[in-house]
């Protein structure tokens, strides 16, 4: 009787303390890594919380670009962070695919305490104007017809332009010629020239070059059409069940306290709903979703099991 008393004792101050850790946080400047350049839409997500968690809690927020490795150098200062809600991260597809292609030094289920899902992201399926091809259909029987006489150009092996062409060739049984750019824009100049002939890139980047006529869009790799391409179908209209979103996730290194993590997941799903904040990444073709930590982690897993089974399928090594 005596250890149930005492377990429940350390019960009750173990929430005591984590509860009032809770109401005194944040204690400092929250950094939040972004493991991609300025601009971009994990990075315009990041700036736009940070400025609501300004305002809310009165955080000093700190946006940290730390570029390279597909994502893999910020992800690892998350990870090997204390764990006191003090560094978050904002990371994209890529967390999700790189443990299938890489060797990590974290584990992405084990080290990482998601917050909640931000935003998915349609990429646009786009093709050269010499190609004949005016459609989804007719871009797969143009590829089956003469296989791997068309190439897919992809921003580096592992990307999810990279991924989201592999999965559309496994899914519909075409082949074409991977060739891999060191950054999409890389890739825009032989895209718009005919020296490639087809590119799956974001929304961000091919609204320019779509609304000027320099590229052809085909479809879009959501279940549904997107608001900034009304016009253009859904992938999956001609290829059911097909669907690759990149999408953002706010996390936190593992073993932050839940009150700390239930905290943030308030601040952030009443910020991303707000309508100034919908409105800025609607215009990067990204759909709110702000779900729970749960969710966010069951949605993570569903995303790795997902671009692993694509990655063996298609035979994807990073020597490639």
């Amino acid at each position: 009787m005596k250890r149930f008393v005492v377990a429940g004792s350390l019960a009750l101050l173990s929430a005591a303390v984590a509860g009032a850790f809770a109401q005194s946080y944040p204690s400092r400047p929250i950094r939040i890594l972004v493991g991609f350049a300025p601009g971009g839409a994990a990075d315009i997500t990041a700036r736009l919380l940070g400025e609501k968690f300004t305002a809310s809690m009165g955080a000093n927020i700190v946006v940290d670009n730390r570029t390279g490795a597909t994502g893999i150098i910020a992800t690892d200062i998350v990870a090997k962070s204390a764990p006191d809600g003090h560094t978050l991260g904002v990371f994209a597809l890529s967390f999700a695919i790189n443990p299938s292609i890489r060797k990590l030094p974290y584990d992405t289920e084990r080290d990482f305490a998601p917050i909640t899902i931000t935003a998915t992201v349609p990429l646009v399926l786009v093709v050269t104007n010499s190609l004949p091809a005016r459609t989804v259909r007719e871009l797969i029987d143009l590829a089956k017809a003469k296989p791997n006489a068309l190439s897919v150009a992809s921003s580096g092996i592992g990307s999810s332009p990279h991924l989201t062409a592999e999965l559309f060739q496994l899914m519909t049984g075409v082949r074409m010629q991977h060739i891999a750019y060191k950054g999409s824009t890389q890739a825009h100049p032989d895209l718009i020239g005919g020296q490639v002939q087809v590119m799956f890139d974001t929304v961000v980047a091919t609204t320019q070059l779509i609304k000027s006529g320099r590229l052809r869009a085909l479809g879009v790799t959501s279940k549904r059409r997107s608001a900034e391409f009304p016009d253009v179908p859904a992938i999956a209209e001609s290829v059911p069940g097909y669907e690759s979103t990149s999408w953002g996730v706010l996390i936190a290194p593992a073993k932050v306290p839940p009150a700390i993590i239930d905290k943030l997941n308030q601040e952030a799903v009443r910020a991303l709903h707000l309508p100034d904040v919908k409105e800025r990444l609607a215009r990067l073709g990204a759909e709110v979703v702000g779900n729970t930590p749960a969710a966010a982690r069951k949605f993570l897993r569903e995303e790795v099991e997902k671009w692993a089974k694509t990655v063996k399928a298609a035979g994807i090594t990073t020597e490639q």
